[in-house]
């Protein structure tokens, strides 16, 4: 390669398919396009020096570790599938030998208390590192659900609880994730703390259910549930009022947007 930039001399030999040798000073069978990067663009091609010698740009490896940050297999996304291959184990666990076997409820308990703590890290661990990706945010919150259904409906149909709790508790989160979708056009309803102690406590009670407990322990689960029923219900209502004022706010902003439009 000479000192002329590929841009200036190899537009029509582009256009009739020839292709150029490297010359002296050209590294290895280079691929060089030509064609000029876009303006404003922070990350370019390759770029000749002084002596025509192809140099990787600088920002090529700043792309590439945003790449691998952002990969599919990071540390964040792997305990979300592990929440997922649980599903299946807890359910499998929970109803071997009937049910009602202590030994087995208490594997059951180990799966599920697992699968807890990996929701209280991968989230944390996301935002931390950047680790954000799209299908993190899709399988984390059904992973949550998942885990906490299986449980609830194991439960229920091995007659330990209520039906109507677990509907409760399924609806609302149900519910709920739909609102989100409904008036994301308008915005984002965060994560309260009262949603959060919410999830700690049916955490809580789920896990104490799973557990073969009897006598006063029986009793304080009893109690631990009927907080999170509580919990599940009052945190339900807040969401819908934060989606309809939000609604209400983004839909004035955009006809106060109009307005000054027509102006």
């Amino acid at each position: 390669m000479t000192g002329v930039p590929a841009s200036a001399a190899g537009g029509s030999a582009r256009a009739k398919g020839a292709a150029t040798s490297p010359g002296p000073g050209a590294s290895g069978s280079a691929d060089v396009s030509g064609a000029a990067p876009e303006m404003g663009s922070d990350v370019t091609g390759p770029t000749p020096d002084e002596q025509g010698t192809l140099r990787p740009a600088r920002g090529g490896k700043i792309a590439a570790a945003a790449v691998n940050q952002a990969s599919v297999w990071n540390v964040a996304n792997l305990l979300t599938m592990l929440r997922l291959l649980l599903v299946p184990g807890l359910v499998a666990l929970m109803l071997a030998d009937g049910g009602y076997d202590p030994a087995w409820r208490a594997f059951a308990w180990a799966a599920f208390a697992v699968a807890m703590i990996t929701d209280l890290f991968d989230g944390h661990l996301a935002r931390t590192y950047n680790l954000v990706t799209d299908f993190g945010k899709i399988a984390d919150p059904i992973a949550d659900k998942a885990i906490m259904g299986a449980a609830l409906i194991c439960l229920s149909a091995l007659g330990d609880l209520p039906w109507w709790v677990t509907g409760v508790i399924l609806g609302r989160e149900l519910g709920i994730t739909l609102l989100r979708f409904l008036v994301i056009r308008y915005g984002v309803i965060p994560a309260s703390r009262g949603g959060k102690l919410k999830t700690l406590t049916q955490g809580v009670a789920v896990g104490m259910y799973i557990l073969a407990l009897t006598g006063w322990l029986a009793t304080l689960r009893w109690w631990v549930m009927a907080a999170a029923v509580v919990l599940t219900v009052v945190t339900g209502l807040d969401y819908v009022r934060q989606a309809i004022v939000l609604r209400r706010q983004g839909i004035a902003e955009r006809r106060a947007a109009a307005r000054e439009t027509e102006a």
